[in-house]
């Protein structure tokens, strides 16, 4: 068997296909692979499927994976056909069977590519293999749009919402996520109201119904609520437990900071009154020891905070309700404001924070896939665009399916 019908069959090509030229240049590290068809050979037009010669060709090349540590590429006359079908096809460009329309790489190389940006920096995968990180981002677009289109979220009935920014302050996205599946199912520009309407309608492009959705999670974000309640009037509006304790921790460290300045003893003890006692190394809680008892404010608000923290170990939503009601008004007598106003904002919210006892749902995953993208985009050094960013966070917690083999 000669070295050009090895790789043909090599490359998996069929007929009209056949390799007619290599061309290895071992001092450069390039292997060109040139493939060509016979005269008279027929072609299926890419719009209507009817069979026809080729009208004309037009040159275009490949990057393949590469040949040990050569790389490759393969040439071709790419074969114009005018079938002059029913459809009014005009004159267009066949589809070669090795690599999708306007790409400059081989399905193969593309499948390579797209396993290597799962678990390295886009901008690292692109100096590795030599091409600019601009051609690998227009194909990891491509397939993520692509692989979204074939999501179907039919069976989702629980949702979480979440915001995430590409740089401190700036280009913020919001995620919402199946809580079921763990699964990121839309990513969109900015954090208003706006985002939930934007869900909503991919919600029903995707198979979704807004009457399935029983229960949505979020922080205490106006924009949200207000999103979820005029988009989905029927779905039980559930406040993450995480960003409900994070209100009570704002307003002891608050609390604390307005201390410090009479107290020196409260200097450089700001976690230990944030920290959960059980998660104190031995060295803090020798310290936090010396000064919990102290009678000061930070430990009247640090009593408080724990006492809430009692709210979620009740036994049903009526007893909840209860404790709430007991602990609101034990709070708004504290002489302490910024406990004051954080009971304030929970007592506005509670029908939110104890529906928590129905869904028993929270935010956790979405934290954690937050975390997935601010490692990713600290690797990574930042992103461009917010477009990067969502396909980013497609790419970590999408759970696409890319069709992609190597």
């Amino acid at each position: 068997m000669d070295q050009n019908k090895l790789f043909a069959q090599a490359l998996g090509l069929e007929q009209p296909w056949m390799v007619t030229k290599i061309d290895f240049k071992a001092n450069e590290k390039r292997l060109d692979i040139f493939l060509d068809f016979p005269r008279g050979s027929e072609f299926f037009c890419p719009k209507c499927g009817a069979k026809s010669k080729a009208y004309d060709t037009e040159e275009k090349v490949w990057r393949h994976l590469n040949f040990f540590q050569h790389e490759c590429y393969l040439h071709a006359r790419v074969p114009r056909v005018d079938c002059g079908g029913k459809d009014n096809c005009r004159i267009l460009l066949v589809e070669v069977p090795w690599a999708r329309p306007a790409s400059g790489f081989t399905l193969l190389f593309e499948a390579f590519l797209m396993t290597l940006v799962q678990g390295m920096p886009v901008n690292t995968v692109a100096s590795l293999v030599g091409e600019t990180d601009k051609r690998l981002w227009r194909m990891l677009n491509h397939y993520v749009k692509k692989a979204r289109e074939q999501v179907d979220m039919s069976c989702v009935k629980a949702v979480g919402i979440d915001e995430t920014s590409s740089r401190r302050g700036h280009n913020y996205i919001t995620c919402f996520v199946d809580l079921a599946k763990s699964q990121i199912i839309y990513v969109t520009e900015g954090k208003g109201k706006e985002t939930v309407a934007e869900f909503k309608k991919d919600l029903v492009q995707h198979q979704g119904s807004p009457q399935n959705i029983k229960t949505m999670c979020c922080d205490l974000s106006p924009a949200f609520i207000s999103g979820v309640q005029k988009e989905f009037p029927d779905a039980a509006l559930t406040f993450d437990r995480f960003h409900i304790m994070k209100i009570i921790n704002e307003a002891v460290d608050k609390v604390r900071r307005e201390e410090t300045k009479i107290n020196p003893l409260l200097h450089g003890t700001r976690y230990l009154w944030l920290k959960n006692e059980i998660n104190l190394t031995a060295k803090q809680r020798q310290k936090f020891e010396s000064i919990r008892n102290l009678r000061c404010k930070t430990g009247k608000a640090y009593q408080l905070k724990v006492t809430f923290q009692k709210l979620f170990l009740q036994p049903d939503k009526i007893a909840a309700e209860q404790f709430l009601a007991k602990w609101y008004s034990w709070a708004r007598r504290c002489r302490l404001e910024p406990m004051k106003q954080a009971a304030k904002t929970i007592d506005r919210h509670r029908q939110g924070v104890l529906n928590w006892f129905d869904s028993k749902v929270s935010n956790g995953v979405l934290e954690g896939i937050n975390s997935l993208i601010q490692a990713a985009k600290a690797r990574a050094r930042g992103y461009r665009s917010t477009t990067n960013l969502k396909t980013i966070a497609y790419m970590i917690a999408g759970k696409l399916n890319f069709g992609l083999t190597i």
